[in-house]
């Protein structure tokens, strides 16, 4: 596990200094809390809440760990270790058929916004259905990028074989001939587009009907006896979500996006208008939005899930905090 941990609360130490350090403990609980990755809206979107103090302001500590991927996320709630992540719906099914006590307690995002079906420019492969006997690049089994892989198979009737190729791999193979097609995520998919290193065939993000792709999942635990400590996280982050999408911040918020992963401004700016303009902006439920998570993890084979009312509570209603 890679700890990479911010504290919300380091932002103030200034000003807290003048204060009873009994004041600050009573003040502010702790809330630990977990991302995918370093390259991923929500780490975007914790760092923004970071940096204009709005988990200060909500009267939470916040600490943030960014792991190397969902998996190690998800092995981190259910060992103890986070109070709150950010995952894919479907996992919380899963993981309740495996004794991981936790919940979807507010929405992150309704579609695969910025991942894409691509191809070379110069590939022969003008449609979807022509990818038929060919070879499509994926991360791994069972990733966001193998559920959309086998939606194509299923949607457009269409035969290829999946090659898991990790993150690293997708564009290199696709460049080299090594595969035909593969499957891209934001802000990648802005990157080879916008260099004319790879064309589209399929947008995921207006193909595939809305449902609840990722989830703020947090442990019963929290949920049952800090309920106000997590109300008060979940207003920062979508406080954080709010300041991304005014349009008054877009200068602010395009620099973030740059610095945070690595990238141009202008691959910045799509990423924040193809994919974190497009997220919840309160975290609501619609319990066909589940049903449709747990059809599309089922596609991919999971097995032994848990029914879709109790995957998720909707007692928790996220209120924007200020910057």
């Amino acid at each position: 596990m890679i700890k990479t941990s911010r504290r919300a609360v380091l932002a103030g130490a200034a000003a807290a200094a003048s204060l009873p350090r009994f004041a600050i403990a009573q003040g502010r609980e702790k809330v630990r809390i977990g991302v995918p990755t370093k390259t991923y809206w929500p780490t975007i979107v914790c760092e923004t809440a970071i940096r204009q103090k709005l988990f200060e302001k909500a009267g939470v500590d916040a600490e943030l760990t960014i792991y190397r991927g969902g998996a190690e996320g998800f092995e981190a709630i259910a060992a103890g270790a986070a109070d709150l992540i950010l995952n894919s719906s479907s996992s919380v099914a899963a993981g309740i058929k495996k004794g991981v006590n936790v919940k979807c307690v507010a929405n992150g995002s309704n579609g695969y916004y910025g991942w894409y079906l691509v191809v070379k420019p110069d590939s022969k492969v003008q449609k979807v259905e022509e990818l038929a006997g060919k070879k499509v690049g994926i991360t791994s089994a069972g990733s966001g990028s193998d559920i959309l892989a086998l939606w194509t198979v299923n949607a457009r009737k269409v035969e290829f074989t999946r090659v898991p190729l990790g993150g690293g791999g997708l564009v290199p193979n696709l460049l080299s001939g090594n595969i035909d097609a593969t499957v891209l995520y934001s802000p990648l998919t802005y990157k080879v587009m916008q260099a004319k290193q790879a064309r589209p065939l399929i947008d995921y993000g207006a193909e595939v009907p809305p449902h609840s792709t990722a989830s703020w999942i947090a442990t019963d635990k929290i949920i049952k006896e800090r309920p106000q400590a997590l109300q008060k996280a979940l207003n920062a982050i979508y406080g954080g979500v709010a300041f991304l999408q005014a349009d008054k911040n877009r200068e602010q918020a395009v620099k973030i996006i740059a610095e945070i992963d690595e990238i141009p401004d202008p691959i910045a700016a799509a990423e924040l208008d193809g994919n974190i303009k497009k997220l919840s902006k309160d975290g609501h439920f619609e319990k066909e939005w589940m049903v449709r998570a747990l059809e599309m993890a089922q596609m991919i084979g999971m097995k032994d899930l848990a029914p879709v009312d109790q995957m998720y509570v909707d007692t928790f209603k996220p209120v924007p905090t200020p910057a």
